[in-house]
């Protein structure tokens, strides 16, 4: 079975270098440096136009996952306009109190989502039970898990991966996500019996002067087609 590569992408253009690459998915973002938040509205509709599917991060800040009811507001907003703009799906995930899912939460947002398609994200790394996240994922609709094992990177949680694969049994994909390239990829897929794997292939922009006011630390990074390229390439060998 083809192994299809999701590419996160905050730019228009960053989404093209994506597709001419051979991604098969769009996961769209802002800032990435925060770890991806919510695309304007504008993007959204851009990005309707591309030839692959294209998943929007629903996401109103950075840091963790605990949402207030101000919040929710806004991400209800965000879903109707990811609808509006004729994406394929959204990217969702939301906290309780007590660390695990806010199954509340989630389920409303996936009502508001109605036909749209709906990724759980990195949420599940940082919960107290990942596999009790995973049965309740699966229970509330999700058809796609991202998810790095609960480690920072996917190649060091590649057992826990596996095990979510096995578990999920087909009830939706379970993607591995973060630290992957192409020189790892096709080992962790081979160690996970992942379909499907998500990352970034970015590098930073060359040339291009930082300014402490206006860029993330370490500078801007964009998309790179060749490094896409270069993983699609890896998973085909």
């Amino acid at each position: 079975m083809a192994v299809l590569v999701e590419v996160c992408v905050d730019t228009l253009d960053g989404a093209l270098a994506a597709v001419r690459g051979g991604a098969g998915r769009i996961e769209l973002c802002s800032a990435l440096s925060e770890g991806g938040l919510t695309p304007s509205a504008g993007l959204m509709r851009a990005a309707a136009a591309l030839p692959v599917p294209v998943r929007a991060m629903i996401r109103p800040r950075s840091g963790l996952f605990h949402f207030t009811d101000r919040d929710e507001a806004i991400m209800l907003a965000d879903i109707a306009a990811a609808r509006a703009a004729g994406l394929a799906g959204v990217v969702l995930g939301a906290q309780a109190p007590d660390g695990g899912l806010d199954l509340g939460l989630l389920a409303r947002l996936c009502d508001a989502a109605g036909p749209l398609g709906r990724t759980l994200h990195r949420v599940i790394d940082v919960v107290p039970d990942p596999l009790l996240a995973l049965d309740q994922a699966i229970a509330l609709g999700f058809d796609r898990v991202l998810t790095s094992g609960a480690q920072p990177l996917a190649p060091d949680g590649a057992g826990l991966i596996a095990a979510m694969v096995q578990r999920a049994a087909g009830r939706l994909s379970v993607m591995p996500g973060c630290g992957l390239d192409a020189g790892n990829v096709a080992r962790v897929v081979t160690a996970t019996g992942a379909h499907e794997v998500h990352a970034a292939c970015s590098r930073p922009v060359p040339g291009d002067p930082a300014f402490s006011d206006f860029d993330p630390p370490g500078g801007r990074r964009e998309t790179s087609e060749a490094d896409v390229r270069a993983m699609v390439a890896a998973l085909a060998g």
